[in-house]
């Protein structure tokens, strides 16, 4: 397996403040689903920004896909998050487009024509039981019916890697349900690697996974 994630020594801090994380040295590999927990304030969503570019490294390596993500460029980062498939707690749907047209919205940016784009939105809305709703706007759909079609999205380009936010932390019990199936099943069927930030691992959690917890800024590999 090659890694897809690897940090040594990963620093990471806001200006003016303590660093957030410590001292994080970790492997992430093809096809592993990693949990990440921590108390709340511990950095977990912190460590994930750094992996798609939205926090600067402040010391030590982390490199995403290979690529080095002290010294990435603009125009590397925008294709490096093409391959990423992220879910963030509170949805970042784009509230003027329809439902399908958000699952679209990956492929638009990498130029897939309209077609190719709505006939993997339709298969992907089917996936997360919301065909009936594609014509439907963000704002018109329940919190949880809003992050199955924000797990669609991410699903929508095929990506190598999948960065989840507390992908679950508002959702009723069946949107819950439905999103760790999705995930479970791009980790197995896709070989998606995964990577979640949550406060619990969740008790009927069926496949096979690591668990990464963050305690006073340092990142510890329970087994």
């Amino acid at each position: 397996m090659r890694n897809v994630i690897e940090a040594n020594s990963l620093k990471l801090a806001y200006p003016r403040h303590e660093p957030v994380i410590k001292n994080a040295t970790f492997r992430v590999e093809t096809n592993q689903f990693v949990f990440v927990t921590g108390a709340s304030g511990s950095g977990k969503s912190t460590l994930l920004k750094s992996m798609y570019g939205a926090m600067d490294i402040s010391g030590g390596d982390l490199s995403v896909g290979g690529i080095d993500m002290r010294s990435i460029s603009g125009s590397k980062l925008y294709k490096l998050r093409r391959h990423i498939g992220i879910v963030f707690q509170d949805y970042k749907l784009i509230k003027e487009w329809s439902v399908e047209k958000n699952v679209m919205l990956p492929l638009i940016i990498a130029g897939f024509p309209k077609d190719v784009c709505r006939a993997q939105a339709i298969k992907l809305l089917n996936h997360v039981k919301l065909s009936h709703k594609s014509d439907k706007y963000p704002m018109e759909l329940s919190g949880g019916e809003q992050q199955r079609v924000a797990m669609a999205r991410a699903l929508a380009h095929n990506p190598f890697l999948i960065l989840a936010d507390e992908p679950t932390g508002n959702l009723d019990d069946y949107s819950s349900q439905v999103v760790w199936e999705l995930l479970e099943r791009a980790n197995e069927e896709l070989e998606t690697t995964v990577v979640v930030v949550t406060h619990h691992i969740p008790e009927m959690f069926n496949a096979e996974y690591r668990h990464l917890m963050i305690e006073n800024g340092v990142v510890y590999d329970i087994h």
